[in-house]
């Protein structure tokens, strides 16, 4: 399959043109220059032939540690994967002495460069630009509008003669909307007479999806790069550094794994900014298509108001929560911080009893494979099954000990449970009256549930159903 890469300084189009290879919108795209900080990836097409398409950062000369040097050494790390380079200019703005200086630059990559002058929708506003852009040494420009869908075809062509003979069949790798989830919660289920559910299995042919969630600098990106062990996507102690979610493949004892790097999460009040906006929202997609979520929290500050509301938006969706405790070698008194850490969990999170979690260092490398044998230990409680026998024998002692109260002097039978899924563990159970069920009941069926099956660490689901009337 070819790999292109995506180039060109700020604001050219980059991410415009690569979410229409993809086919859908998985890079933030607005008009605001330097958008895009780190590279991305993902499987595409160009009418009947297949892609794999890298996105990045827009060029800068800067070769300090500054972000935008950052995202410069991003942009070249890039450009190590790819076997031809699409180098995108402003039509409208003609050719820049930004152009020529990186054209030069790539001149000496010493890979295949196709230009492209985009931004051309109106061709006399953009005739200039295509005819400086000849003077570049690249050959015969591809002039198109990704935003317009103009150009495609010329797009086609001119890279047809790069194209392997035979493309390799390989399964997508990163996360789109048309990824299959069950939801983490059920639609109403009354009136339904067969609750029997299709049910999502683990496969091992299928990566496990992970994605790595936080406040701002709490070290999400230092975490995902001390797990696959390299420096994928930009660090640094600027608060806000990334945007996009970032998927990265990674393979760990023999099983496939897609880490999603995320932006931070702030309260939405404090958002006024329009691309923040964006990204909590490729955020927020991120954790609603992930299987486990890491929350990273700082130990210094461990689960502030806003850390809580992060761990309540997982565990409504459904997913796997595991706590990473970052920053703990900046710890004083560890077992005074353990101790409050503990209590904040039981406190803030009380209705998910035994919830994982790890101390580590991300920037030491510290203990990270027990965050993530924590977070295998989750995902196989959110694949548990229960067995129905099991279960209603189980229900009948749960009864016996502590019969549901009365409605009107007459017993509100418990008549039947079963697990009609699991991802997360969600169970029916029919009673004589369920409208008459107190909460409290219902909290002591998942308590017992919990204690009694050891489902503990993961969201568990009861649905309350009426029993049907055989002389009805």
């Amino acid at each position: 399959m070819l790999k292109l890469a995506i180039i060109g300084r700020p604001n050219v189009g980059k991410s415009t043109l690569f979410n229409k290879l993809a086919g859908k919108k998985l890079a933030i795209v607005d008009d605001t220059p330097g958008v895009t900080r780190d590279w991305r990836e993902a499987e595409g097409t160009l009418f009947d032939k297949d892609l794999q398409i890298i996105d990045t950062a827009g060029l800068e000369e800067t070769f300090d540690d500054s972000i935008q040097g950052r995202m410069r050494q991003q942009t070249e790390a890039a450009l190590e994967q790819a076997s031809i380079l699409l180098f995108i200019i402003n039509g409208r703005e003609g050719v820049t002495p930004a152009d020529e200086h990186f054209a030069a630059w790539l001149r000496r990559r010493k890979k295949p460069v196709v230009l492209v002058v985009n931004k051309c929708e109106s061709g006399h506003t953009s005739q200039a630009g295509i005819g400086e852009s000849y003077a570049l040494g690249f050959g015969d420009p591809v002039v198109m509008s990704a935003e317009h869908n103009i150009g495609f075809d010329d797009l086609y062509n001119a890279l047809l003669p790069y194209f392997p003979e035979e493309n390799e069949d390989e399964e997508s790798g990163l996360l789109s909307n048309e990824d299959e989830f069950l939801p983490g919660s059920l639609d109403d289920l009354e009136g339904q007479e067969d609750y029997t559910f299709e049910q999502e299995e683990d496969s091992p042919e299928k990566p496990i999806k992970i994605a790595i969630v936080g406040r701002p600098n709490v070290g999400k990106s230092t975490l995902l790069n001390a797990i696959i062990k390299e420096q994928r996507v930009m660090t640094g102690p600027e608060a806000g550094i990334t945007r996009d979610a970032i998927a990265v493949n990674w393979t760990y004892e023999g099983r496939d794994f897609k880490l999603v790097d995320t932006a931070g999460l702030r309260r939405k009040s404090k958002i006024t900014d329009k691309i923040e906006k964006m990204s909590t929202d490729d955020t927020l997609r991120a954790i609603r298509l992930a299987q486990i979520v890491i929350l990273v929290i700082d130990a210094n500050t461990p689960l502030e108001k806003q850390d809580a509301q992060i761990a309540r938006h997982v565990i409504d969706e459904g997913r796997a929560l595991v706590l990473a405790i970052n920053k703990w070698d900046t710890v004083e008194n560890r077992s005074e911080q353990l101790d409050t850490i503990k209590h904040k969990i039981s406190h803030s999170l009380s209705d998910i009893k035994g919830i994982r979690f790890a101390t580590i260092s991300a920037k030491n490398d510290s203990k990270i494979d027990k965050l993530f044998y924590k977070a295998l230990q989750t995902y196989s409680v959110w694949n548990q099954r229960v067995s129905t026998g099991g279960l209603n024998r189980w229900l009948g002692s749960m009864e016996s000990h502590n019969p549901a109260p009365l409605v009107a002097g007459r017993h509100n039978r418990l008549k039947y449970i079963t697990q009609i899924k699991t991802r997360p563990p969600t169970f029916v159970l029919w009673v004589s009256r369920p409208k008459e069920l107190p909460e409290s009941y219902k909290r002591y069926i998942i308590n017992g549930l919990r204690r009694d099956f050891d489902v503990n660490g993961v969201p568990l689901r009861l649905l309350v159903r009426a029993s049907k009337n055989p002389y009805a």
